[in-house]
């Protein structure tokens, strides 16, 4: 009974590892990690306080095909106003949740941020965009 109980807390413990973001520690680790690693940024300015931010990572942070595609094509990083996290001065936008898309370099690969919450399947349908225009953009730089 001991063993199973074992496994069980094992089996649970991985599970529930294996289905969350792996965000960086900061905004500097991550845009090193990102150019080592060739790959597109995904970082978000958030707040705990935020209904919108709650909703955000609940919800669709939290969808397994979204942590999938994050953690295997993206470099995450999350800033939160409430604890005074770093946020680049050109990355600031004075509301909550703000969702950019960066290069390996900390620039953004699109023009604007998306500015509150979306829904999973229509984060996932952003995902391929930036993808594809990241891909684009890397191409064109060689």
């Amino acid at each position: 009974m001991t063993k199973l109980l074992l496994v069980l807390v094992i089996f649970f413990t991985t599970s529930l590892t294996a289905a969350q973001i792996q965000w960086e520690k900061d905004f500097q680790t991550g845009v090193a990690n990102a150019t080592k690693q060739k790959k597109p940024i995904l970082f978000i300015y958030s707040s705990h306080t935020c209904k919108y931010c709650v909703m955000l990572e609940n919800e669709t942070l939290n969808n397994k095909d979204v942590v999938e595609t994050l953690n295997k094509e993206y470099i995450s990083i999350i800033s939160y106003s409430d604890e005074g996290d770093f946020v680049p001065k050109e990355l600031w936008r004075p509301g909550t949740p703000t969702i950019w898309f960066l290069d390996p370099q900390g620039r953004a690969i699109i023009k604007d941020p998306i500015m509150g919450a979306i829904d999973a399947q229509n984060f996932i349908k952003v995902l391929d965009v930036i993808t594809r225009e990241f891909d684009n953009v890397m191409e064109s730089r060689k």
